[in-house]
């Protein structure tokens, strides 16, 4: 259980000079996560599952770093406490909102763990402190309609497309889901709020060449992953990838991301449904079982930076895709650099250094966005002044 130790590359990030890096400034989206967010997660893992009392201590320390003091290196003795010291460079004793970001909500979630035992050898090693809260959005009723939305799909095939890529995209709202693109007769119905939409060109690249690997990297579980399973599928049943390999998180991380148990869990689900959940469902097991459906958990995938800064394996797996497709806000902040750009900065600048053609399917719910036209961009900032944070627009975005 103990955490490899990913390479991250020298390379500087493209974006180096050009737009300042997303801090906790007072007033800020990101301000609000690391004041009233992290501490409010605190309070919800001790009341989801019983830990003992030196757990709940950590626990206590933690809070009080995060509320009230600066932050603290992990102890020496925590597997893979190394990587975490080199990486922190001049982080270690400043307030947690004046160091980057994505830094300072990545290295959150390490030290949960670490106050967890998450990799120390005993009782607590493994045990994903967010299981309860996965475990209850997969459990809800909610999920069942999302299942019977599959029944309702439009015949047309450009329609069924578009249906699931919506599906995919809306997925990190819990709420909506399926349900968002369905309407009153199914999912058929166009979502609305998107700023951005590059679906077209998405499936022309799929369609570019005979069929070959995408990549699918994950975002959460539960019933977000429902939706990005689903959409893996209908790229496997309809020749537009002759394999799929779906990205997952190494260890538990960012409260809800998906892990390869998380993977299993919705598979299940899916199984235990019927009509064409449990068609679909079925299929997926098939596909993992044969190797055209493949899970990876690289390392990197909880390192505290951008893609930017990916180790060399990583980009070769990348690189042989015919497609990457990125699911989710903080992939995404990873994917273009959680920096404050202007709006109308081309999605294609912000991620010329990926080495193969990469999509983002996203849910705005951060700072960070790129590739609007500028008169839309001033047009939002105008009349909804927090629609970077709201979770009411999304977009889809290609580079190829």
């Amino acid at each position: 259980m103990t955490p490899s130790s990913p390479a991250t590359g020298t390379a500087a990030s493209p974006a180096e000079d050009r737009a300042p890096v997303v801090v906790g400034t007072p007033g800020s989206f990101a301000r609000s996560v690391l004041d009233e967010r992290h501490p409010a997660l605190l309070e919800r893992v001790r009341r989801a599952t019983p830990y003992p009392p030196e757990l709940r201590a950590a626990l206590d320390g933690l809070l009080e770093e995060v509320t009230e003091g600066v932050i603290e290196p992990l102890d020496g003795t925590e597997p893979g406490a190394g990587p975490w010291l080199a990486w922190g460079g001049g982080h270690y004793g400043r307030p947690w909102s004046e160091v980057p970001f994505l830094w300072a909500e990545s290295f959150f979630y390490r030290k949960l763990l670490a106050a967890l035992r998450y990799f120390r050898p005993g009782p607590w090693q493994g045990v994903d402190p967010f299981a309860p809260m996965k475990a209850a959005e997969l459990a809800g009723g909610g999920v069942d309609s999302e299942f019977a939305a599959l029944d309702r799909l439009p015949g047309d095939p450009p329609e069924r497309d578009r249906a699931l890529l919506h599906a995919a995209l809306w997925g990190n709202r819990a709420d909506l889901g399926f349900r968002l693109s369905a309407g009153g007769t199914g999912p058929g119905e166009r979502a609305t709020g998107l700023v951005a939409d590059d679906s077209a060109r998405l499936w022309a690249v799929l369609e570019a060449s005979a069929p070959g690997t995408v990549c699918l990297v994950a975002d959460n579980a539960g019933p977000e992953l429902l939706p990005d399973l689903v959409l893996a599928d209908h790229l496997l049943a309809t020749g537009r990838a002759a394999a799929v390999v779906l990205h997952l998180k190494a260890y538990p991380y960012y409260v809800s991301d998906a892990v390869t148990a998380d993977v299993l869990a919705c598979l299940a689900r899916t199984a235990a449904a019927s009509g064409r959940a449990a068609e679909t469902g079925e299929r997926l097991r098939r596909a993992l079982a044969d190797g055209r459906l493949e899970l990876r958990a690289h390392p990197f995938s909880c390192a505290p930076f951008g893609y930017d800064r990916m180790p060399g394996d990583l980009a070769a797996d990348f690189a042989s895709a015919t497609l990457t497709i990125m699911k989710g806000d903080l992939n995404y902040r990873r994917l273009v650099g959680d920096r404050h750009w202007p709006a109308e900065t081309p999605f294609a600048e912000a991620t010329a250094y990926f080495p193969g053609p990469v999509a983002a399917l996203r849910t705005l719910k951060s700072d960070v966005v790129t590739g609007l036209e500028a008169p839309a961009a001033e047009r939002l900032e105008a009349s909804e002044p927090g629609w970077r944070t709201s979770g009411r627009h999304a977009l889809v975005q290609v580079s190829a």
